[in-house]
């Protein structure tokens, strides 16, 4: 596997720093720059080639403001709850509490994937994906899941992977919220 070479734009210089570290642990991972704002990326990029950038999802706008931007595999760094249509702008989306191995692993994921998934793809679901995205939501397991809707422990593993690579939420709580901030299930099944 060659090394990837991984920019950051993060507003926070802590985090920024710390996110910067985190990455650095993994040798197949480069950190070529780690800067505060989209127009310091587009510099950076001018000298260093970048496979993948690491970004607040704050400056989405700015991002989607250039269009050289768009072909970039994207990892949003999430610190608050975003819109659902924000949140599948980005090829994976990490929070401050990801642990370090599944940031690695979104960083070597979003590299692999085509280019147009970063801003052309569609990620509605399908009408059997939102059928198990409402009940992962409702804590059931791939088993139960696979009992109740008459199909294979398989077909809803490959379901998960269809949600999570459209919505790019990995967690059963971010899949909750999502669920509900798009009314597939009653916010009030949970209180």
């Amino acid at each position: 596997m060659r090394r990837l070479s991984i920019a950051i734009v993060v507003v926070a210089p802590i985090i920024r720093e710390g996110v910067a570290t985190i990455i650095g642990h993994n040798p197949n991972l480069r950190i070529v720059g780690a800067v505060d704002s989209i127009a310091e990326l587009q510099v950076l990029m001018r000298s260093t080639e970048v496979d993948v950038v690491v970004v607040d999802v704050a400056l989405q706008r700015d991002i989607e403001a250039e269009a050289e931007l768009q072909t970039l595999p994207i990892v949003g760094l999430q610190s608050s709850l975003i819109a659902p249509a924000l949140q599948r702008r980005f090829s994976h989306l990490a929070t401050i509490y990801t642990p370090e191995e599944e940031l690695h692993r979104m960083l070597i994921e979003a590299a692999d994937l085509p280019a147009e998934h970063n801003f052309a793809e569609s990620h509605e679901l399908s009408e059997r994906e939102r059928d198990v995205l409402v009940l992962v939501a409702t804590g059931l397991t791939n088993k139960e899941i696979a009992s109740k809707l008459n199909i294979s422990p398989h077909t809803v593993i490959s379901h998960r992977k269809n949600i999570v690579h459209k919505t790019g939420i990995r967690s059963v709580a971010g899949l909750t919220v999502y669920a509900v901030l798009n009314k597939f299930i009653d916010s009030e099944k949970f209180q």
